[in-house]
């Protein structure tokens, strides 16, 4: 009986522990949820009017939906990157060895191991040396170097469950490398590559630091909603938090899915 109500303190004390660190987590999140239907200009506890009318305002807000605009871009041509060089990469590490492997590895992912400002920082004074003016395009490239990373790791760690004995099954038949790969290899790691996608546009779209870095006359939405915010918290900032909010839950969700069903 004692130690039965020890471990039932222990798992009561875990779950007491997990609840607060999400709620230490989240509940910034969700104050700001609640302040988006806030009918006030200003935030104010307790709420004392309800509306949806600052997801209007923010629909009328032509530079906040320019940086909506050019963040999708980015978003887009960042993770396009990252699949094109991730995906030979994830094969270059698993099916290959040959001298400093295991340093083409780390060199791959050390974008996405350090820290957003060094890599913008170095980035930028990569750009201005070579002469390029900072704009939209060296925004998609600084994000495409730690979304290669991303889609390494997500693709790779499918590859190592993968039975090799298919693909060799496929060009004992006559198949060549480029019909096993695509009627063999790729269907069997595509949910690891949908996945990586998702996961990849949602980092580029919510990254700031080498975003604020890289940006020229063109903001993104993040580097946009942190120049609004030296003004002060405006509503519809709330409304445009809650919808970014939304929709990086909704692809995380995704992204766990597709995990569990290649557990399966």
């Amino acid at each position: 009986m004692g130690k039965t109500s020890r471990f039932d303190w222990i798992s009561s004390s875990l779950r007491a522990s997990s609840a607060l660190i999400f709620l230490f987590i989240y509940l910034p999140m969700i104050v700001v949820v609640v302040y988006s239907f806030n009918g006030n200009a200003v935030n104010t506890f307790p709420i004392q009017t309800w509306s949806t009318k600052w997801y209007g305002v923010m629909l009328q807000d032509s530079a906040l939906l320019a940086s909506l605009k050019n963040s999708v871009l980015v978003a887009v041509l960042g993770t396009i990157i990252g699949l094109f060089l991730g995906i030979p990469a994830a094969f270059v590490v698993d099916r290959f060895r040959f001298p400093g492997k295991i340093i083409f590895e780390r060199i791959v992912l050390l974008p996405m191991i350090l820290p957003g400002i060094i890599t913008g920082v170095a980035m930028m004074s990569v750009f201005i040396m070579m002469r390029l003016e900072l704009s939209l395009t060296t925004i998609f490239i600084g994000h495409g170097t730690f979304l290669i990373a991303v889609v390494m790791t997500q693709v790779y760690a499918r590859l190592k469950r993968l039975d090799q004995a298919i693909e060799e099954a496929s060009m004992d038949l006559g198949a060549t490398r480029m019909k096993t790969f695509f009627y063999v290899t790729l269907p069997n790691i595509k949910t690891a590559v949908i996945g990586a996608t998702l996961l990849s546009f949602t980092l580029s779209f919510d990254e700031i630091a080498v975003s604020y870095f890289l940006t020229g006359r063109d903001l993104t939405l993040p580097v946009q909603i942190w120049a609004m915010l030296r003004r002060g918290i405006t509503p519809e900032v709330n409304a445009i938090s809650t919808l970014i909010f939304l929709f990086s839950v909704a692809m995380i969700v995704i992204v766990t899915i597709l995990n569990r069903e290649v557990e399966k």
